[in-house]
């Protein structure tokens, strides 16, 4: 393990280096994050999930500067550029930037026009120029004029040597980096309507004339931008003002004012304009690339765990309902374990016949609850159902079926009923996901899940990361009934994957339910390790041992045992005596590889044995006067569920088969800096209707206690920006507040850069 790396870390996270080392040690073992997290606190000091993973990305970044690093050494000796000052330089450089500007001078490059200079032998004249010592640039020249290299005239000498002064330039470590922090913290985002666009662009009219300072725009808009270039509707730049770079660039180089420094000047214009501005504005637009996506993975990442730990009905008789006008609605009846009993279709436009069917079905199979998904004509079918009158209480409920086609076409769901049609299994995906949309949800690629923002533009590698990242949190937080829970479940919880995974529902195929955790150990390929990381996490209901139910890990049954014993009770009294619980003393049962956090947490389990943290589940009603969007009237007041969070706002159903949009602005009677900060995916809230376009289907809503129906914002869901407020032109550098420059987003332009073969010229 890199020493090196470990005080690094320590020191940008504030966190001692030894907890830093053990996470570390505990990662390249083969930890899982939640397993650190949750049964190695004594190891680590405590540390969360969110501090464990930070740590294992930031190893996993400096290891790929260390790779690059290496790379360039051997490029550099094979080459024969490798001095001692030189490798000192290079293995001094923190980021990837500055380690690809250190390369850069010495980088094999295509042919380039200093390149052709050199070949017609005008460094010396270069060199000359650039010292400016007062020499006549033309007279210098004449002595380099050959009609047989290339150089005919003075003018082109003067030439040539001006295009290897501006490669000087342009590869010079200090105005790199001096530009770079310029581009960073003065640079401006224009955004035109590209002239040769023949698409309407109606989405992007807000970005036909815009700007704001590259510090300040916020993710949405970034990607709202780079999204309309990319459809060649807007052209794109973010440069800062040319006469302030320039000006840094001759502070830099020029040393006086005579013929040879204007040629000198010449040389750092032509450098910063076909060179440097070129190469800066790549690096700037990756900066703000990957800060547009780390902001749109972050809101995606809290959506979706949102999402996943949203309250589960529990096991219980469900109806899953996929409605439809035309083919009909789907239904579908399942036992409390998810399992499909029957399938069968019903027509809203026969009612007395859809009502005798559906009347027989809950009694046959004693639906205790009907599952409606929100799409097409799902108002409707939520209307008709409840105007029935069944044997015994039913309750109703709308689902949110986004991603249930998705899932309903994906080889799981034709592995589990392969002679079902498609819509069949979307409403068995319905019907679950009102009984557990944890264990249902794991099973829909993240992206297709519909609470994301610009989710299909931000790097997919960063985004998968994230997303895998958020669904093993919640599953290992929840914990899996291992009796019950599908493979592709299984697939998530902490050391197992999907080969694990299928093993163990293939083991329980064929020997039945499993009665205690040690029972895993048999599982094909299950081995030590991969027992230690999961058994945890794991749930046997009703087996023999009441721990394995629990979150107490098995390594820690023997200090249950042991708790028990003293007050001579058995594990299952000492589960349900709370009296028999207050007497344990805690500092009693400290041995060195068992510390006070994780006695803390044994006790806290033995109280709640397996409890679910997630939320009870509470029934939900639309206003059952507003099913259309031709409904809606400014000033109405409904209740609606958050479907969607963004960097701009929330997008909220009220019942109409479009979501409305309550702006940022919008949330609350204060002022809101971050939407999460005000609710978030699968909220109930009361909005009330600031204005309705139906010919474009948008919707604006308010959170405010007493909005102003005049001031609606843009009710697009293309996340445009509100102007209020908004300066068509950016403030003045001494209006602005000066920040540092980031090296993360450093490192991101050393990417860029390690990927070029060479300069442009």
């Amino acid at each position: 393990m890199n020493r090196t790396h470990i005080q690094k870390i320590a020191a940008e996270q504030g966190l001692d280096a030894a907890r830093v080392q053990s996470v570390a040690d505990l990662l390249a073992d083969g930890a899982t994050v939640p397993f650190v997290a949750r049964y190695r606190k004594e190891v680590t000091g405590s540390l969360d999930e969110v501090e464990i993973t930070s740590i294992r990305d930031r190893l996993n970044s400096l290891a790929e500067l260390d790779g690059r690093r290496e790379a360039i050494l051997k490029s550099l000796e094979t080459n024969g550029h490798l001095t001692e000052p030189l490798k000192e330089k290079v293995m001094a450089a923190d980021t990837l930037a500055v380690l690809e500007d250190v390369y850069l001078p010495y980088r094999p490059k295509r042919r380039t026009r200093a390149t052709m200079a050199r070949e017609k032998g005008l460094e010396p004249l270069a060199r000359a120029l650039f010292e400016q010592t007062g020499i006549d640039p033309a007279a210098a020249a004449e002595e380099f004029v050959d009609a047989e290299k290339g150089a005919e005239t003075v003018e082109s000498a003067l030439a040539g040597a001006r295009d290897i002064i501006a490669e000087w330039v342009n590869e010079d470590e200090t105005a790199r980096g001096k530009l770079r922090r310029l581009f960073a913290e003065q640079g401006i985002i224009r955004s035109v309507r590209a002239a040769a666009s023949e698409a309407d662009g109606a989405k992007y009219k807000d970005y036909f004339d815009w700007e704001e300072p590259v510090r300040e725009a916020p993710s949405h808009r970034i990607l709202a931008m780079r999204r309309g270039e990319k459809e060649d509707v807007l052209n794109l730049t973010m440069t800062p003002d040319e006469a302030t770079a320039l000006e840094m660039l001759k502070g830099l180089f020029l040393k006086g004012t005579g013929p040879d420094a204007e040629q000198v000047a010449a040389a750092i214009e032509d450098g910063y304009r076909r060179l440097l501005s070129r190469s800066m504005e790549t690096e700037i637009r990756l900066m703000t690339k990957t800060r547009a996506d780390a902001e749109a993975i972050r809101v995606f990442a809290g959506n979706l765990r949102q999402l996943l730990l949203a309250p589960p009905l529990g096991a219980r008789r469900v109806m899953g309902v996929d409605p439809g006008f035309r083919t009909g609605c789907k239904v579908v009846c399942l036992d409390r374990q998810g399992k499909l009993l029957h399938h069968d279709v019903f027509y809203l436009h026969a009612p007395e016949k859809a009502s005798r069917l559906l009347s027989h079905l809950v009694e046959t199979y004693r639906v205790e609850a009907v599952a409606i998904g929100n799409g097409t004509a799902g108002r409707e079918t939520e209307t008709f159902l409840k105007t029935l009158t069944f044997p015994h209480p039913v309750q109703v409920a709308m689902v949110n079926e986004s991603g249930a086609s998705i899932y309903s076409a994906s080889g799981a769901a034709r592995e589990e009923f392969p002679d079902l049609d498609l819509t069949v299994r979307g409403a068995i995906s319905i019907g679950r996901r009102l009984m557990d949309p944890l264990s249902e949800l794991v099973k829909i690629d993240p992206k297709s899940i519909g609470v994301g923002q610009y989710q299909h533009d931000v790097d997919a590698t960063a985004l998968k990361q994230s997303l895998d990242d958020v669904v093993v949190s919640c599953v290992n937080s929840v914990g899996v009934d291992v009796n019950r829970a599908s493979a592709q479940l299984l697939s998530y919880v902490s050391g197992l994957g999907p080969a694990l995974a299928k093993n163990i529902v293939t083991h329980r195929d064929e020997h039945g339910p499993f009665t205690g955790r040690k029972e895993l150990k048999k599982v094909k390929r299950l081995g030590p390790k991969a027992f230690e990381q999961s058994a945890g996490f794991l749930r046997i209901q009703e087996g023999k041992n009441p721990l394995d139910a629990s979150a107490v890990h098995p390594e820690s049954y023997p200090v249950v045992e042991h708790m028990a014993r003293s007050l001579d009770c058995t594990v299952s009294d000492l589960m349900k005596e709370e009296a028999l619980r207050k007497q344990i003393q805690l500092p009693d049962f400290v041995t060195d590889a068992v510390g006070l956090p994780t006695l803390q947490d044994i006790l806290a389990e033995l109280a709640k044995p397996g409890r679910d943290p997630r939320e009870q589940f509470e029934a939900f009603a639309f206003d059952s006067g507003v099913q259309k969007m031709a409904d809606l009237e400014p000033g109405m007041r409904l209740p609606g569920i958050v479907t969607n969070v963004t960097a701009f706002g929330a997008f909220v159903d009220i019942g109409v088969h479009q979501d409305g949009l309550v702006h940022i602005s919008q949330l609350a009677d204060r002022f809101i800096k971050d939407p999460a900060q005000v609710v978030k995916v699968h909220q109930k809230v009361s909005v009330a209707v600031l204005a309705v376009d139906i010919d474009r289907k948008r919707i604006s809503l308010s959170m405010k206690s007493s909005p102003d129906e005049g001031d609606a914002p843009s009710t697009g869901k293309d996340q445009r920006p509100v102007r209020t407020g908004m300066p068509k032109k950016p403030p003045k550098k001494s209006d602005r507040t000066e920040r540092p420059f980031n090296t993360p987003f450093a490192d991101a332009f050393g990417k860029q850069a390690a990927r070029k073969e060479g300069n442009r010229s």
